[in-house]
């Protein structure tokens, strides 16, 4: 059964909405060909499989599930990518956390860090983030785990 309520859709303008995002989007799963930078318009999206971490500790026994969630930046200046081989198109990124830092020329440089080291590197004007999922969500066996 689905529930409309769980249908999320945040706008970060600000370092503390980038935390919020980044919380929501911990864990995200998105591969390669799904990461676009659309040079022209300053605008780096990516469609993520989002694991819903807000149903998941509603209760010990909810479902685990996952939502199409894209995931977009405006007015961005330019992209850089470490540890990213971007000729593996189906390769598939498990995003772990988003760093902000102010730089001296009042922009800011917005870190994608997914596990294995790769991170994708965000130059904006300023900080306009939206996360909006899409279509229904579906459940998934396991819950992401960590180790301490």
């Amino acid at each position: 059964m689905e529930n409309e309520n769980s249908i999320l859709k945040l706008i970060g303008r600000s370092s503390d909405d980038l935390k919020t995002i980044s919380a929501y989007l911990q864990d995200s799963i998105v591969v390669q060909k799904d990461i676009i930078f659309l040079k022209k318009n300053k605008i780096f999206v990516m469609i993520v499989s989002r694991f819903m971490w807000e149903d998941a500790e509603k209760g010990l026994f909810r479902e685990n599930k996952r939502i199409k969630c894209a995931v977009r930046f405006n007015k961005v200046l330019n992209v850089i990518c470490s540890n990213i081989n971007q000729k593996k198109r189906n390769k598939m990124l498990e995003l772990l956390t988003i760093e902000n830092i102010l730089l001296k020329d009042k922009t800011f440089k917005i870190k994608l860090i997914f596990s294995g080291n790769s991170i994708i590197t965000v130059f904006a004007e300023e900080i306009e983030a939206v996360l909006d999922d899409l279509g229904k969500s579906w459940i998934v066996k396991k819950a992401p785990k960590h180790q301490i």
